[in-house]
């Protein structure tokens, strides 16, 4: 049974930093794709960055936070991680990792099959 657990997530101000860590275990299928989505309060989930660590590891990243965080993966594939600069007010939400054989796009959060339970990142001005 896969199972993803984030840690990393906090308060912080404003341009603040913060590092994601998601640690994978369990997989019995061979990871292709490693990533983060996160959801606000009242709104959906969405997007946020993706690496196909079976592809180059080709990145994929919302317009919004493209500049700001770097996606990246072990090469076990046992870790993700996402590094978080120059932090905003509008990045307040949980924060879920993801695993999956293949990449499904940001905008397909239903294709993704394995989750873990999220991390809170809470911005302030």
């Amino acid at each position: 049974q896969v199972q993803l657990t984030e840690s990393g997530g906090g308060a912080v101000q404003t341009g603040g930093s913060l590092r994601l860590t998601c640690t994978v275990s369990g997989a019995s299928f061979p990871i292709g794709c490693m990533g983060w989505f996160r959801q606000a309060k009242g709104k959906e989930r969405e997007g946020v960055a993706t690496i196909m660590t079976r592809y180059a590891n080709s990145r994929d990243y919302r317009d919004a936070v493209r500049g700001r965080f770097t996606i990246s993966a072990n090469d076990a594939k046992t870790a993700v991680y996402l590094q978080m600069n120059d932090l905003r007010p509008d990045d307040t939400a949980i924060y879920y990792c993801v695993v999956d054989e293949f990449c499904a796009g940001l905008g397909n959060s239903q294709l993704y099959h394995y989750w873990g339970q999220g991390t809170q990142v809470t911005v302030s001005s």
